[in-house]
């Protein structure tokens, strides 16, 4: 059996094996930061295709920061498999870091949790003392009302056979200053000596602080309100951003001007909020808060807001392709990034979709460019522009993410290829007085028409 002061002596030695379940956007680079700090490294994936890449060396996400860094194979102290049975047993610390997404009807899916865990608590021998990490993001509660009852029915005892804690991820895609070396963590157990044998462990990984902070529920519910805190401030500009355009008021000019007070934190509008976090963890909160009986008001209302804006935002291009004389039932509208944030190849949760959809149940073509995504990755019903040069006949241009590729266009070619030259920045980072020069009629979420 391993005693906690066998892994504090693995932890300073570097002997200690680590094994992360679920090699995605997190596990993939926590596994890589893991390695790199001289650790004994067993990741695990359910996907073949997943575990094939990485076992070539290649980067099955797409996050450009990983490119490049997953281990060539044959590398030591780095295992591969598609098998919890396989690589449990020979870890000492398990992480697992897999989805934690909402059901149609904006539950919490917590199936994957539950799946992984399972998988590896058969795979826990007796006495092993394993310690298992979940990082996935959950609400308070949920690591001990869905692991615990797992436990009890495998018999196994928490203390001998294993002990369970939490660390949320606080990775950041596509960012290079916050990857998983470089951000502070907040550990939550009931066991405070497991906690400082997890302080001392991922201290080896980031650079940052990183700190215990007591019962498991704490941990849980420190990550899940850091986006709905995100969240909650993004509605309130993407609100503002539909009231100022009718008082004639650019809300960017408010934004700027109100950032001039030492207190006030700039936030910008855009047609909608994507990612595995934002329009995610709010809801797993709202569930939680209606599980105790107490309403979550702000944040159900700041959701409700930030979900309706690529609706909105339809509305808007329809109302000004009709009012540019765009016959109804041909109007084409180029979207220019797919992807849910810059710079990553990521399609899921993006308000791309949801902005596409709801402008062809208008009548409204939709094509899109996003050099970040292969052609297969974009859903039925849109033309794929694999070439921006190519992109042709299309009455309006929105800006939906802000790729560098899709920031540094040839406008001046680009407008020339248009049927109608409106263009839209749906995340106000584009020149307008620029764009108009170059024979543009442009216009942005959050400015007056």
């Amino acid at each position: 059996m391993n005693s906690l002061s066998d892994i504090a002596v693995k932890i300073t030695s570097g002997h200690l094996r680590v094994g992360i379940v679920g090699l995605g956007y997190v596990g993939l680079p926590t596994a890589i930061g893991f390695h790199e700090a001289g650790f004994e490294v067993w990741g695990v994936d359910v996907s073949q295709r997943t575990v094939d890449m990485v076992l070539q060396g290649k980067n099955p996400t797409g996050d450009p920061d990983v490119d490049g860094i997953v281990p060539a194979p044959g590398t030591e102290r780095w295992h591969i498999t598609t098998s919890s049975a396989e690589a449990v047993p020979h870890c000492d610390v398990i992480l697992v870091t897999v989805p934690t997404p909402i059901t149609h009807d904006l539950k919490p899916d917590l199936s994957y949790v539950a799946g992984a865990g399972r998988d590896v608590f058969q795979a826990i021998q007796k006495g092993s003392g394993t310690i298992v990490v979940l990082e996935s993001t959950v609400y308070p509660g949920v690591t001990a009302q869905t692991w615990l009852p797992i436990i009890e029915e495998l018999g196994l005892v928490i203390g001998e056979d294993l002990e369970i804690a939490y660390c949320p991820e606080r990775f950041n895609p596509g960012d290079p200053a916050h990857g998983v070396r470089q951000v502070a963590r907040v550990i939550g157990c009931s066991n405070p000596e497991v906690g400082a044998a997890l302080v001392a462990l991922y201290q080896r990984l980031t650079t940052e602080d990183v700190r215990y902070v007591g019962k498991l529920e704490v941990a849980e519910a420190a990550k899940v309100i850091e986006n709905v805190q995100r969240d909650i401030n993004i509605a309130l500009v993407n609100e503002l951003a539909r009231i100022f355009p009718a008082l004639d008021v650019d809300v960017e000019d408010v934004l700027s001007a109100a950032a001039t007070k030492w207190n006030f934190h700039r936030y910008t509008p855009g047609v909608g909020v994507g990612g595995h976090c934002i329009p995610v963890d709010p809801y797993y909160m709202i569930q939680r808060a209606a599980d105790v009986g107490v309403p979550a008001g702000l944040i159900t209302a700041a959701r409700a807001v930030n979900r309706s804006m690529p609706s909105h935002v339809a509305g808007v291009l329809s109302d000004l392709m009709w009012n540019a004389g765009v016959p109804a039932g041909e109007a084409k509208v180029l979207l220019l990034g797919w992807s849910y944030k810059a710079e990553v190849g990521d399609p899921r949760e993006t308000p791309a979709e949801p902005l596409a959809e709801t402008l062809m149940a208008k009548g409204i073509a939709v094509g899109a460019w996003d050099p970040h995504l292969e052609s297969n990755m974009f859903p039925a019903g849109v033309e794929v522009v694999s070439n921006i040069s190519e992109a042709e006949g299309y009455d309006m241009a929105v800006l939906v993410t802000a790729h560098k590729a899709c920031l540094s266009i040839d406008w001046a070619a680009l407008v020339k290829q248009m049927r109608t030259p409106l263009i839209y920045d749906g995340r106000r980072v584009l020149d307008l007085d620029d764009l108009t020069s170059k024979g543009w009629k442009a216009y942005a979420v959050g400015r007056p028409v």
